[in-house]
């Protein structure tokens, strides 16, 4: 075993350094923060009980132990691996005395070899002759650069000091190649071992062709910044299409090109969830400092260690952040960028470009939020599984001047649209009544209706509508990645003609989207409108043309309305639920008459309206509780649409039924009975309508 794993059991196993000469142990052992790239972590509440640099540095050298070298390599790269993660290390007050003299501790490479360079003169160890102590100090100060090199993170020119062993005959080629590719191996697989599989040609062949002595040849900006984009890339994001789109728009590529030199630190970790825009706006704002002398780094450290939080113990991105960032970019456009300006509407954020005294070489980029901001973040994100969430995040909206509805479900988003896609069995059903080639849908959620009418219907051309900004780029993305057809279009839906021509339209499709339109969005002051609903319907009316039909798949109320149901609840916490309900749904007063300790009696649509919410259980609650399904009963709805559409709406289909799977899932739950206590199944839940749009002729004749 080597000594450094010797030395780490040691210390594991009695929690103190038993053996001498390991000065990089009780650096890394000291710590008193975390320095790690976030990219691959799982938990931040896990990594607050480890200690995940020691634990990176083990898996490092138990690869090594099992390598077949001679004992001269694996001795360099044992002392190489144990050295490169020390600057990650040290108490606070180390960290600070380092920095103040100069070392620059947050590029760990640059840090840890001058702590290493340090060490090794001062006598730390005698057996360390001046041409090891040079090699090692060489391959610390590169270490990871080969892997950063294939990520773009770093111009290819960082790893020329590695040839220049040869150059200076501590090496040779064949043993600089064996060398580098230990080390590397070490330094990737103990991150990821299928990562490993997946670089080793690539880290093969750029070795390969260090030690020949091959000059790399400069990569571009526009390639340095896709391999930053590998996520984004991966998930769907036409990045070149998007490139020219934004050049088209005002981004100007050449200003990128002082970042040539430059080295991004933690850039795909804090930046990955942003759209190439927002991605490229703040690379751009990065470089507005980039032209100052002596600059090498550009750290995104701050903004990654901002962007995430712990939910339910795994990591999540911040959406509340991450949602305020997006919009503080979009009041930036590519002039006021270029000219380096900032945002003067909302005192609470703002960006910070910083260069530390004794660190000239680095620019610290941050996004800086007030302290109130910072507290009312906080509260949203304490709030999520209470009936505060709905106020907290409308506080929120209030603040950074986002828009007041709920179409963004936060730290569930993903979740949601999974959800959405699993109602495929419902929603093809709607095919039957598609007609025409342009058919709009409006609320694609994940995207699966688009998918049926794409596969069942290759004349037509299905267009996904959506005001969430994060729907349509989940969307846009997933149709690059997928190779699909449909088209999305970020819009209103009370406002379509604004997006497509008024009367060039065969369908309009609103599956269970009207009722989230009630609920969560204003008109004239007030949620919760009949009068949003008309909004939508005309709209959709105004921009179909003739022939052309609106189909509807949402919630219904059951009639006559003054129906009244026992409601037994058979779980424990039932009643709770139930009050709590009442107390926190703002669609209208629930009128509940409590006849046991598990019993009450209430309107039919009343009890429906709590059983929907009922159903999804905990985790949806502070979703599903601010909405309505059912807004009117089946006499209402008709009596509706004839006097918002007129004449020319013809009602060519209207059914209703109850949606599979509420009895299943409230069987073991509820019982519902009658007034006299008798056993009634549940009344139904969902509508399904289909309006034809009759032509002028056709109803004159």
């Amino acid at each position: 075993m080597l000594k450094s794993l010797q030395a780490i059991e040691a210390y594991r196993e009695g929690g103190q350094l038993h053996l001498g000469g390991c000065q990089w142990l009780q650096y890394i052992v000291q710590a008193e923060q975390a320095v790690v790239n976030l990219e691959r972590v799982g938990s931040l509440r896990e990594l607050e009980q480890q200690n995940p640099v020691l634990d990176y540095v083990e898996r490092s050298l138990v690869i090594l132990d099992r390598l077949p070298l001679s004992y001269w390599i694996k001795e360099l790269v044992e002392e190489t691996l144990v050295w490169s993660e020390t600057a990650k290390g040290g108490t606070l007050r180390q960290r600070r005395g380092w920095q103040a003299e100069g070392i620059n501790i947050f590029v760990h490479n640059i840090g840890s070899a001058e702590l290493y360079r340090r060490y090794a003169v001062s006598g730390g160890e005698d057996a360390i002759t001046a041409d090891k102590r040079l090699i090692v100090h060489r391959l610390i100060e590169t270490h990871g650069l080969i892997g950063q090199q294939l990520r773009g993170e770093v111009p290819p020119s960082v790893n020329l000091p590695l040839p220049g062993l040869v150059e200076q005959g501590l090496l040779t080629a064949e043993e600089l190649e064996r060398l580098l590719l230990a080390l590397n191996h070490c330094i990737i697989a103990a991150v990821s071992p299928e990562l490993w599989q997946e670089l080793r040609p690539q880290v093969t062949e750029l070795i390969a062709d260090l030690c020949a002595g091959e000059l790399p040849a400069e990569v571009p900006m526009k390639e340095r910044l896709r391999r930053m984009r590998a996520g984004a890339i991966a998930g769907g994001e036409a990045y070149d299409a998007e490139w020219s789109s934004l050049v088209e728009a005002g981004f100007a590529p050449a200003r990128l090109e002082v970042l040539q030199p430059v080295t991004f630190w933690y850039v795909e970790s804090a930046l990955q969830t942003f759209s190439l825009e927002q991605f490229l706006k703040v690379v751009v704002l990065a470089g507005g400092a980039a032209e100052l002398p002596g600059l090498g780094h550009i750290s995104f450290e701050a903004v990654m260690n901002g962007i995430y939080y712990d939910y339910k113990g795994s990591k999540k991105i911040n959406v509340y952040k991450k949602r305020i960032i997006e919009k503080y970019l979009s009041e930036l456009d590519w002039t006021e960028i270029n000219s380096g300006a900032q945002p003067s509407g909302n005192p609470h954020l703002s960006h910070r470009l910083l260069r530390k005294e004794h660190l000239p070489d680095t620019l610290f980029f941050s996004f800086e939020f007030s302290p109130a901001a910072e507290k009312l973040i906080e509260f949203c994100i304490e709030a999520e599984k209470s009936a505060l969430y709905e106020r907290a995040v409308l506080l929120l909206f209030d603040l950074f001047g986002l828009r007041r509805d709920a179409f963004d479900r936060f730290h569930n988003e993903d979740t949601y649209l999974s959800q959405m896609n699993d109602t495929a069995d419902y929603k093809a059903v709607i095919l039957d009544y598609v007609t025409g080639r342009k058919v709009l849908d409006i609320g694609p959620g994940g995207g699966v209706l688009l998918d049926l009418i794409e596969q069942r219907m290759p004349e037509a051309a299905p267009v996904g509508i959506d005001i969430s900004s994060n729907v349509i780029e989940a969307l846009r993305q997933r149709k690059q990645r997928e190779g699909r057809r449909w088209e999305v279009l970020q819009g209103d839906a009370l406002n379509l003609k604004d997006y497509v021509e008024a009367g060039t339209v065969d369908t309009v499709i609103f599956s269970s989207i009207l009722h989230e339109l009630y609920s969560y969005v204003p008109l004239n002051g007030r949620k919760f409108n009949h009068s949003t609903v008309a909004a939508a319907l005309a709209s959709a009316f105004e921009v179909l043309a003739d022939g052309g039909v609106i189909i509807i798949r949402d919630g219904i109320m059951t009639e006559p309305a003054e129906l009244r149901r026992r409601v037994r609840l058979l779980e424990a916490d039932g009643m709770d639920w139930l009050k709590r309900y009442t107390e926190d749904f703002a669609g209208r007063d629930i009128q509940v008459e409590q006849l046991s300790t598990q019993e009450v009696l209430m309107p039919v649509n009343d009890a429906m309206e709590f059983l929907y919410t009922y159903t999804w259980g905990e985790e949806a609650y502070i979703h599903e509780v601010q909405e309505q399904f059912g807004y009117f009963t089946p006499t209402e709805y008709t009596t509706f649409i004839n006097q918002t559409l007129g004449g020319r709406a013809r009602i060519e289909i209207f059914r209703h039924y109850l949606q599979e799977g509420y009895t299943e899932a409230l069987q073991d739950r509820v019982v519902i009975m009658d007034e006299s206590g008798q056993a009634v199944p549940l009344p139904d839940s969902t509508c399904f309508i289909v309006i034809r749009k009759v032509g002028e002729r056709e109803l004159l004749s």
